[in-house]
């Protein structure tokens, strides 16, 4: 990324961008009071939001349940086109902050080509519910009880594989809930966060989402691995260049967790993926044949269908080829701000530790997305002159979120990868201090395996 492309990117206004966000926000605040007790100011709020669609085909839905939900007349049909007409407003939002970035980095874009979503499944109706009746309590009215009143559908969900993306994505809201509660003693809620979530998870149950798919064969030649933590998953994502096709693509492996599994011990809970980590920490190339990739770029990782090759180095990948690679075309409903993360190299630049500057040029770091389970810290980031990051869009601004950095520490070149201690912290302070805690992924076992065995 050049300092043209960068200064490109920063300046000028964003039309409609706050008018957008201000309408999600009137929506968001009558969701956290609960429907059943709309007053005129968030009654206006949600017509507004209608309003925003209305030359949608989604408008007079919208507009009618708008209107019912005003009058105090709540079904779930209604919740569901205000959901739909809150991710189109967002939607349009991720649209032109995307269309700005492929434009600063010369970067081309696949077409969608997604199927028609099927109807919703029988299994999700207990879900929906339950998001309905969070609708019409609101976040404050929100307390253990209504918090965990839908655990055993959730379970249901889990249970089912064609079902554990909205399942997780309810596991997870209704964790934070519970976790919350009673919410009305919160002194700060996280209403855009929860109303993201409720939304997606609404739509989700609805229509679920299908994608088209294609098998591909090839080189996966990494760049960096994103690593998601939550109370109740992690996921380690690696986004890669797939050779002969020139593509951007993505790839991920998820697993169950709990609170006490984070930091460097997050890793083991992936030891099934011994080919993806091995490649992560050995820096290798991936043989890939007859993998399902889905037009949004997604690679679905089968380990047997993947065998480790010869030594890649990520940021040599990132000099030559990032620059050429096409992208994928994003699905309608990841369609949201927070969901840019677009891979780019940047290079020649200098830092404080939270910001670099390149010929005049700035651009903060995403230091909350720093993770704990790899070398990169903020100290690193100061000494850093390259990385290869995803371009993040939040609270107001672009961020560069780093997967890999170049640095010179105590006069010696040194290159840091989030997947670095894939299979097992490289850091001799990090060993002796996961030595002295103890290991909560063995102990956890241990536990499981007397329980079972009475």
């Amino acid at each position: 990324m050049l300092a043209t492309q960068l200064a490109a990117l920063r300046e000028g206004p964003q039309p409609g961008l706050d008018e957008a966000l201000g309408l999600v926000a009137g929506f968001d605040d009558a969701l956290a009071n609960g429907f059943a007790r709309l007053g005129e100011e968030r009654a206006e709020a949600l017509t507004a939001l209608a309003g925003a669609v209305a030359a949608t085909p989604l408008g007079p839905l919208a507009a009618d349940a708008a209107g019912k939900l005003t009058a105090g007349s709540i079904a779930e049909e209604h919740l569901t086109a205000l959901a739909g007409a809150r991710t189109t407003l967002l939607g349009a939002v991720h649209d032109m902050l995307l269309a700005r970035l492929d434009t600063a980095l010369g970067r081309t874009r696949a077409p969608w080509n997604g199927a028609q979503p099927p109807a919703a499944d029988p299994l999700t109706s207990a879900c929906r519910s339950w998001l309905a009746e969070l609708a019409i309590t609101g976040w404050r009215g929100v307390d253990h009880e209504l918090a965990s009143s839908a655990d055993q559908a959730i379970q249901g969900m889990l249970a089912e594989p064609r079902l554990r993306r909205a399942g997780v994505l309810l596991d997870g809201l209704a964790a934070e809930l519970r976790a919350s509660s009673p919410v009305g003693a919160m002194e700060h809620l996280p209403v855009r966060r929860w109303a993201d979530l409720w939304a997606r998870a609404l739509l989700l149950t609805q229509t679920g989402a299908v994608e088209g798919a294609e098998e591909v064969s090839g080189r996966l030649l990494p760049l960096g691995v994103d690593i998601h933590e939550h109370g109740t998953a992690a996921q380690i994502q690696l986004h890669a260049i797939l050779e002969p096709h020139g593509r951007l693509v993505r790839t991920s492996v998820s697993a169950a967790k709990v609170d006490t599994i984070a930091g460097p011990f997050v890793w083991q809970l992936f030891q099934d993926y011994p080919v993806l980590t091995g490649a992560l920490a050995k820096h290798l190339s991936l043989e890939i044949t007859g993998m399902t990739l889905l037009s949004s770029g997604d690679l679905l990782w089968q380990e047997a269908k993947a065998g480790v090759g010869a030594y890649s180095d990520p940021f040599a990948t990132a000099r030559v080829q990032l620059g050429g690679a096409s992208a994928p075309a994003v699905p309608p409903l990841d369609r949201h701000p927070v969901r840019v993360a677009e891979p780019v190299f940047v290079e020649g630049y200098k830092s404080d530790g939270a910001m670099i500057r390149l010929d005049g040029a700035e651009l903060p770091f995403d230091l909350d997305r720093l993770p704990q389970s790899g070398p990169l810290t903020p100290q690193l980031l100061k000494a850093s002159t390259a990385c290869i990051g995803l371009m993040r869009w939040d609270g107001g601004g672009w961020r560069l979120q780093p997967l890999a950095v170049q640095a010179s520490v105590k006069k010696e070149p040194v290159a840091a990868h989030n997947g670095d201690w894939a299979q097992g912290p490289t850091d001799q302070k990090v060993l002796k201090s996961g030595a002295k805690a103890g290991d909560p992924v063995s102990v956890l076992k241990e536990r499981a395996g007397r329980l079972l065995r009475k």
